[in-house]
């Protein structure tokens, strides 16, 4: 499971696991319970590309959102190295 640590939103950890491209695993740690939970049911089963490229850059406050963050989750799951200390696979 890689966990993204997320910047400038109310969540605190995003659990992710992709699998052929396909997101298999999403969960979010506090934020908004409802959205954050409905935003994981939403994505599971999707393809993780298409999913960042629709939740990138939508703003919450601060400039981001958790979907935003889920998109740089996504992409830090592709290449954790860009990730610096905000991603990490446990």
């Amino acid at each position: 499971m890689f966990h993204y640590k997320p910047r400038g939103t109310c969540s605190t950890d995003i659990a992710l696991e992709i699998r052929d491209g396909i997101i298999t695993k999403c969960a979010f740690q506090n934020g908004c319970r409802g959205n954050t939970q409905g935003l994981a049911a939403m994505v599971i089963g999707q393809k993780a590309e298409e999913v960042a490229a629709k939740l990138e850059g939508i703003e919450c406050r601060g400039g981001t959102s958790c979907p935003d963050q889920l998109a740089k989750a996504i992409r830090a799951y592709r290449d954790p190295a860009a990730a610096g200390a905000y991603g990490a696979a446990m």
